[in-house]
């Protein structure tokens, strides 16, 4: 049974205005020590879809790992048990939410290796305008090594998604969208959004916001959940997706609503 979570006016308008909000203390600290033991759980067996995204030459980690809420019963209590479904209908203005996938981002102490500014919708096979992410630490994150968003860059338009490591162009082919800004060669030219986090607190964001992080001196263990809402639908990709959905049975057609198992109805 999904809590509801009463979200004030401010936060409804801000997320609708920048594609991104924080909402304080969204989470119990019972909830956080779920997901705290599941992401631990998770980095002890990581899926076959686990990479590390930092080179080997940096001094600390950065471990990711998606959609593991099948397997993880922690994961699938948090999703199916705190307020993160309810907070996520009132920001998309969605009478149903569904669940698309699940992802763990573990930075360990020392990580140099920053999350590009990127928009997360260009990776997935999803069209559609009501959908939100959540990410949530279970660590305390300083304000230098939180996430950051570009505010407004949800009303699009869509960005080349690339790799982190190597900035290749495997999804859309080159020149089929525009390139993304130099956020970092001159931050003063956008509107960043930031916030330093402390467990239960949780972001909020938009898929296509544009969004990034540096590094971290201390570990940085958070969990992401993506949603989607009433006019999302599937999108039949050429290429592989990230993260994949190879295992879609039966498939989906394209343009298809997300009336799927492997895509739960939380609310409606």
């Amino acid at each position: 049974m999904i809590p509801k979570f009463d979200l004030q006016v401010d936060a409804v308008s801000d997320f609708a205005r920048d594609g991104a909000v924080i909402v304080r203390s969204a989470f119990t600290p019972e909830q956080v020590a779920l997901v705290e033991r599941g992401i631990e759980r998770n980095l002890a067996d990581p899926s076959p879809l686990a990479l590390v995204a930092s080179d080997p030459d940096d001094p600390g980690r950065f471990v990711e790992d998606f959609r593991n809420w099948t397997r993880i019963d922690e994961y699938e209590r948090f999703i199916r048990e705190s307020a993160a479904a309810s907070i996520a209908r009132q920001l998309m203005a969605s009478t149903t939410v569904r669940l698309h996938h699940d992802h763990m981002l573990t930075k360990t102490a020392n990580t140099r290796q920053r999350t590009p500014w990127h928009q997360d919708q260009p990776y997935y096979n999803i069209d559609g305008l009501q959908n939100v992410s959540m990410w949530m630490p279970v660590d305390p994150v300083p304000l230098g090594s939180t996430l950051e968003f570009v505010a407004g860059t949800h009303r699009g338009p869509w960005l080349m998604p690339r790799t982190f490591k190597d900035n290749q162009a495997k999804w859309f082919p080159e020149g089929t969208l525009g390139e993304l800004p130099e956020v970092e060669a001159d931050r003063d030219s956008f509107p960043i959004l930031g916030w330093a986090l402390e467990p239960g607190d949780a972001l909020f964001f938009h898929m296509l916001t544009l969004h990034g992080s540096a590094g971290s001196l201390g570990r940085r263990r958070a969990y992401s959940v993506r949603f989607v809402g009433d006019d999302a639908r599937h999108a039949l990709r050429p290429w592989r997706t990230s993260p994949p959905f190879e295992d879609l049975d039966p498939p989906l057609a394209d343009g298809a609503a997300f009336d799927h198992p492997l895509f739960p109805l939380l609310i409606g």
